[in-house]
């Protein structure tokens, strides 16, 4: 299959060709012909398979064939977790809308409001918004939605992380002339992505494709087992210092771990940016600019500061602290291996990281590799995590000490 047998208007296919999207992915293959149908979508659909795309062309196909006689607000509204996200999508926006006479802008926060309050006071096609900004905007009035049409939604799972459900809730109720909802998540799997679309989709179709081999992510993932931090650190400069390693995003816990991880770093000659939760927006940009320039080769981040990141080539995902939660590591791994590129994921796991490596490895149904550095080889034998069986009978005994005590009194 082709762009071309989507029937989209030339123009949109030049801007295809210039990007060097030849071939539909799969999501795009099943959700185009959909959305171009004005069904609402609900899809499962991963990063680096293409989704941007998924919903950008159907909008813009839709404004092409129903043009406005008269300037007024946003018609398409694409609602984004992060400003990092908005900026990505509102830029691959442009560009595919090369040629056309349509406005399409942005507002998210962590940027002065006045040339956004402008913007919003003149004629736009497509708003990109961060929810957080945008109902600052509905509440004193200063954004319109009556004229929304199509509603997207983009990372509903990160948007629900985050605390945006209601946020969004409030919004999708103000646009009551909405034609059109597609929410994209990368996982669809517990009931919080369902009950959430539930209430802004009309009868969706769900789509949730399994890509083939040409566009799965393949992704190396191991295990280096450490003794402690200074071990684990060291396990990082190793790995950091190899010739392979030419773009890498190091994850962390916390933001105070970002700050002194990043001048030990420095102090042994690995310079690198950094992006935490608590940086201004200027600050988060300048970090991204010099990392995806290829200035620094490494990016450390905390999950909240890394969200939205899409930056082409990372060749290693590093976790110096696991995460969490299985499908945070899911969403990790997921900046490298983008478009059918190989990706290396590593995991710098101490002895009380043992229990959530278990959740993971029966979350990706595979285990994860345990590799060993000559040099840097662990003292200790690996922690295995206690069992289920052991975990309930912990449980029951200790209820039966709680009764016993309540008893007493």
């Amino acid at each position: 299959m082709q762009f071309e047998d989507f029937h989209l208007d030339e123009t949109l296919l030049n801007s295809l060709k210039a990007m060097g999207h030849n071939t539909p992915t799969t999501i795009q293959q099943q959700t185009i012909p959909l959305g171009l149908e004005q069904q609402d979508i609900l899809a499962r659909a991963p990063t680096g398979t293409g989704k941007t795309a998924s919903f950008l062309l159907p909008a813009l196909q839709h404004l092409i064939d129903f043009p406005r006689r008269f300037s007024g607000n946003a018609r398409v509204l694409i609602l984004t977790p992060t400003r990092e996200l908005a900026s990505q999508v509102h830029r691959y926006a442009c560009h595919l809308a090369t040629g056309l006479d349509l406005d399409i802008a942005i507002v998210t926060g962590g940027v002065p409001y006045a040339p956004q309050e402008k913007a919003l006071k003149e004629n736009i096609d497509i708003l990109v918004a961060t929810p957080g900004r945008l109902m600052e905007y509905l509440d004193k009035e200063l954004f319109e939605p009556q004229d929304i049409e199509t509603l997207i939604i983009d990372e509903a799972d990160r948007m629900l992380d985050m605390g945006f459900s209601s946020v969004v809730q409030s919004i999708a109720i103000a646009a009551q002339g909405r034609k059109q909802n597609m929410l994209f998540s990368a996982t669809l799997e517990g009931g919080g992505v369902s009950r959430f679309a539930q209430g802004l989709l009309n009868n969706p179709v769900t789509i949730e494709t399994k890509p083939p081999r040409s566009e799965k992510a393949k992704i190396h993932q191991w295990i280096h087992l450490a003794d402690n931090r200074e071990h684990k650190f060291a396990l990082l400069c190793n790995i950091l210092n190899r010739e392979e390693v030419t773009r890498a995003i190091v994850f962390v816990k916390t933001r105070e771990v970002v700050a002194s991880l990043e001048g030990q770093l420095r102090q042994v000659g690995i310079d690198c940016a950094f992006m935490r939760g608590d940086m201004e927006q200027k600050a988060r940009f300048q970090a991204l600019g010099r990392f995806t320039k290829g200035e620094v080769n490494v990016l450390l981040a905390t999950d909240v500061a890394a969200r939205g990141i899409d930056v082409d080539d990372i060749t290693h995902v590093i976790n110096f602290d696991m995460p969490r939660s299985a499908d945070t590591y899911v969403h990790r791994i997921g900046r490298t291996g983008r478009a059918g590129n190989k990706g290396t994921a590593i995991s710098l796991a101490e002895a009380h990281d043992m229990r959530v490596v278990a959740k993971i490895e029966r979350y990706i149904e595979q285990p994860l590799k345990r590799r060993i550095i000559e040099e840097l080889r662990p003292k200790h034998k690996e922690a295995r995590p206690p069992s289920k069986k052991k975990t309930k009978a912990k449980e029951k005994s200790v209820s039966k000490k709680q009764k016993a005590l309540k008893k007493k009194k």
